[in-house]
């Protein structure tokens, strides 16, 4: 049984493919809405020069990860490249008891089980391209990626695109001021209904 969370703030997660412009999108609608911050995840990899923790993200080690994951401490948390990441509960928990809400990027599975935590007080947004092949462009103009790194994506964005009816809002971006309006509007109409 999901335990009832009392919270003043709101949750706002993006989903998308990588290479769809959510970041960018995230950036900007935080530049617009004020009371709001970005999430910060925790993770077992090492601290970079100039991060700070708590600010940047919350550093744990590998066996107070692996605690957490066992006590439930997590609302999601995933394994890639070789460290673990995932968004705290209590740290969650405390920010929205503040009052402040929260943007969050997740994946789709992450972001279903946010709203099944918080199911009124979250608001989930999928990102979409304009088409698989528009985002198959994007993939390939960052130059960043091999055939294989690129066919993976391609997949797992595939995979992604079947979870969107499941998402609060769909935000197709093919005009990125456009997607920005769009998202800003969607975001402050649900902040103001209380």
């Amino acid at each position: 049984m999901v335990e009832e969370r009392k919270q003043q703030g709101k949750l706002i997660v993006f989903s998308a493919p990588s290479g769809t412009g959510k970041s960018t999108i995230a950036k900007l609608v935080l530049e617009r809405i004020p009371n709001m911050r970005f999430s910060v995840s925790a993770t077992t990899r090492q601290k970079r020069a100039g991060e700070v923790d708590g600010l940047n993200y919350f550093f744990l080690t590998k066996e107070a990860f692996e605690e957490k994951i066992r006590t439930g401490g997590f609302i999601e948390h995933e394994f890639f490249f070789g460290n673990h990441y995932g968004t705290l509960l209590d740290k969650t928990d405390e920010v929205i008891a503040s009052g402040t809400n929260i943007l969050l990027d997740l994946d789709v599975k992450g972001a279903l089980n946010l709203k099944r935590i918080f199911p009124d007080n979250s608001l989930l947004l999928f990102i979409k391209p304009p088409s698989m092949e528009v985002l198959t462009q994007r993939l390939q103009g960052r130059e960043s990626e091999d055939e294989e790194s690129l066919h993976a994506r391609l997949e797992r964005a595939r995979l992604e695109l079947e979870y969107m009816d499941q998402f609060d809002q769909v935000v197709v971006n093919d005009d990125l001021e456009k997607a920005v309006d769009v998202t800003a509007a969607i975001i402050t109409k649900f902040l103001s209904n209380t």
